[in-house]
């Protein structure tokens, strides 16, 4: 091994050891992901049992994506809703390989605390449902990459749409929906073809 080699692998070694380059998935390059993967993006979140974890860690997993807010009093509550009926739409089979990541628009008042009691007063099931508090730059970069608008009003409610989005295992979006209320049947039948194809 020559001498240039050898320094290289020795820097790298010396990273990992110091903890500066971190040995888990999310570490791997960029050009790793398809390059229309949302999962591009590294954006830090918290979940309902104050738990650390990021974006990108649903990759390997088909996943539904929604954003929301714990105080908000009638289109988010039909967001979970229509979530749930369109799990219900799936054969249960299926439906426990579904994921379901809700990020908070509000980066203020959704603590882990929080989203751990609407999560019990809506009974979600936490084990794969998993609702998350972001920094207000990262929830700006999600909003963003899932084409979901919002705005901040002067009451500090939010004004925003109401949109699912079914990510496939590499995170690239395979289809979208904006329907509520009930199960959007092409929806359905693309949720069930990611599901299938895993």
């Amino acid at each position: 091994m020559n001498i240039s080699l050898r320094c290289l692998l020795f820097a790298v070694v010396a990273l990992f050891a110091s903890g500066m380059l971190p040995l888990h998935a999310d570490s791997l390059p960029a050009a790793s992901m398809p390059g229309d993967s949302v999962y591009q993006l590294d954006a830090a979140l918290t979940d309902q049992d104050d738990r650390a974890l990021h974006f990108a860690d649903g990759r390997g997993k088909p996943r539904l994506v929604s954003m929301f807010y714990s105080n908000c009093p009638f289109m988010c509550p039909l967001i979970i809703d229509t979530i749930k009926k369109t799990e219900h739409a799936l054969p249960e089979a299926d439906r426990k390989h579904l994921e379901v990541l809700l990020v908070s628009f509000d980066a203020d008042r959704d603590t882990p605390a929080a989203l751990k009691a609407m999560a019990g007063k809506r009974h979600i099931d936490t084990p794969r449902w998993t609702l998350a508090h972001a920094d207000a730059a990262d929830v700006r970069s999600i909003a963003a990459v899932l084409n979901i608008q919002y705005r901040q009003l002067q009451n500090h409610e939010f004004s925003h749409s109401s949109v699912l989005v079914l990510l496939d295992e590499e995170g690239r979006i395979v289809a979208r929906t904006e329907k509520l209320g009930e199960p959007d049947a092409d929806f359905v039948a693309a949720v069930a073809r990611v599901l299938g194809a895993r």
